[in-house]
């Protein structure tokens, strides 16, 4: 520090630092960052406030030996009060009745009641974190026991996500892209899907936990393009390839980099892949984390326009929107594009499985030449499921999926289906029930349900479902009107036993009972 720079700190003093004694009244609380290591990234605004502080606080083991105290010791005075918060409990294992989280607890509020005697006393107390205060540090622990007791400022810290970034040299997020930082401690099916979500993440808190962050990594298809970073910006900082290091040299303070995904280096590969996805019925809200990741890797996405309008453009990514009526065009299409090393999503609507892409890929891929061509297919959330939740639970027991479009089956064939479905006393889920050419399959089919079923059947007429314009109402089967049906619309037709109930809130719900009558003797 400068003469210049110890001048004006000591003139901008306000606390006992300057006077013989501490000031009355109840002292300052500060949550110092310190940045990831380096004393050099230590703020101009930490360095000021350790140098006006009456006390210094900090974390460290049973050992004694405080990262954050060597971070600042070139700052601390021969007349600073230290106070040394030694955890309990770190790796090991405690003999207290409330196992680990009771002695924690127990030493939180320890710590803070020894703080707190400093700030009665009119003192000032910086307490010092490595990076930031509040991103996984200690510190947010005495924050939240004396922030509403005490002046209290928090000064930001530069966190070990961005020292590591900048260590790699490798952007995190660009243009839209969304970063995820994530513990290490998170069970490993937790983290797998996540990461498999996830842009561009960086998992913390490695150590002990680094085996199955790997394999969360790993089974994210993440693998190729993940970084480790230890250390960094301090003695004896590492990096590489998250693959080549050795689980059993991973300590604590190190993290997993999935950086940007614009601009990657596309994995090494002979051959392209078709992966096949589900949109769920509306937006991002229903698409699952395997999805997410699927959609992000791909370096081409074809499908119905509509259904590619559902999912974000990224840099650098193709899109091939064509209309609903051309599926083994589209298939074969997506086929030859993997043919030349590309990665695929052909993207539907719903699940890709359920009157959708799924089975035109794998058609046009069981002949040549796409049959050494990988292809995946990722379930998604059905139409069905998805206007079920929004009443209740009428798909509760058996059920049959049927599709009115007599486009591609005979309207024969439908009907004799429908019969069979409705003497079974099967809840009904009708896909693809009209549109602006089919005008006459929902009346048709009301009349042949009602030959089984009776008036006042509880039928659900869902719209949209998880759209802007979506709309459900529960109808009787006698009074359902054909003219309040198109091709986005599915209907739920309840059995014998599906239940219709107005609740004490006035909201209407249905379900179908798990148990089903004993037939009569």
């Amino acid at each position: 520090m400068t003469e210049n720079s110890t001048q004006n700190s000591t003139e901008n003093r306000t606390d006992s630092a300057t006077t013989p004694g501490p000031t009355p009244g109840p002292g300052r609380l500060y949550g110092v960052g310190l940045g990831p290591g380096d004393p050099s990234l230590m703020t101009l605004r930490a360095v000021q406030v350790i140098a006006e502080a009456d006390v210094v606080a900090y974390h460290s083991a049973r050992h004694g030996r405080s990262i954050a105290r060597s971070i600042a010791a070139g700052h601390l005075r021969a007349d600073h009060i230290e106070e040394p918060l030694v955890y309990p409990v770190t790796t090991g294992t405690t003999d207290h009745p409330g196992g680990y989280r009771g002695a924690m607890e127990e030493f939180y509020a320890e710590a803070a009641a020894r703080l707190a005697v400093h700030l009665d006393a009119g003192r000032t107390v910086a307490v010092l974190a490595e990076g930031d205060p509040l991103f996984y540090g200690s510190y947010m622990h005495m924050h939240k026991r004396l922030a509403d007791r005490y002046p209290t400022e928090v000064v930001p810290g530069v966190t070990s996500v961005s020292a590591a970034a900048a260590r790699l040299g490798a952007p995190l997020v660009e243009g839209e892209e969304v970063l995820t930082v994530l513990p290490g401690t998170l069970p490993e099916e937790e983290l797998t899907a996540r990461l498999a979500a996830a842009d561009s993440a960086v998992v913390m808190k490695l150590g002990r936990t680094f085996p199955a962050v790997r394999r969360a990594v790993e089974r994210a298809g993440r693998l190729g393009d993940a970084r480790y970073v230890e250390r960094a910006t301090m003695s004896g900082e590492r990096t590489g390839a998250l693959a080549d290091i050795d689980p059993e040299s991973v300590p604590y303070f190190s993290v997993a980099v999935l950086p940007s995904r614009v601009d990657a280096s596309p994995p090494l590969s002979p051959a392209g892949e078709v992966v096949v996805v589900g949109t769920g019925p509306a937006g991002p809200l229903w698409l699952t984390p395997e999805t997410r990741g699927a959609l992000a890797d791909a370096q081409d996405l074809v499908g119905y326009t509509t259904y590619l309008d559902r999912v974000p453009v990224r840099p650098g990514q193709e899109r091939h929107g064509s209309d609903n009526k051309v599926e083994s065009e589209r298939a074969e299409f997506a086929l030859d594009l993997a043919r030349r090393g590309r990665r695929v999503a052909v993207v539907s609507g719903g699940d890709p499985g359920v009157f959708a892409m799924a089975t035109a890929v794998l058609e046009v891929a069981s002949a040549d030449p796409y049959r050494e061509i990988p292809v995946r297919v990722l379930p998604g959330v059905t139409a069905a499921n998805a206007a079920a939740a929004r009443v209740g639970a009428p798909l509760g027991h058996d059920y049959a999926v049927l599709s009115l479009s007599d486009r591609l089956k005979p309207w024969e064939v439908i009907a004799e289906r429908l019969h069979a479905a409705a003497r079974a006393d099967l809840v009904l889920a009708l896909y693809n029930p009209g549109s602006r050419s089919r005008t006459w399959q929902v009346g048709k089919a009301r009349e042949l349900l009602l030959e089984h079923r009776a008036p006042d059947t509880p039928v659900v007429v869902a719209r949209d479902v998880g759209g802007a314009e979506e709309r459900v109402r529960i109808v009787r089967l006698a009074d359902l009107d054909p003219a309040q049906v198109d091709m986005r619309t599915i209907l739920l037709v309840g059995s014998s036993q599906t239940v219709r109930v107005e609740r004490g809130t006035g909201e209407e719900i249905i379900w179908t009972p798990r148990r089903y009558p004993e037939p009569e003797s």
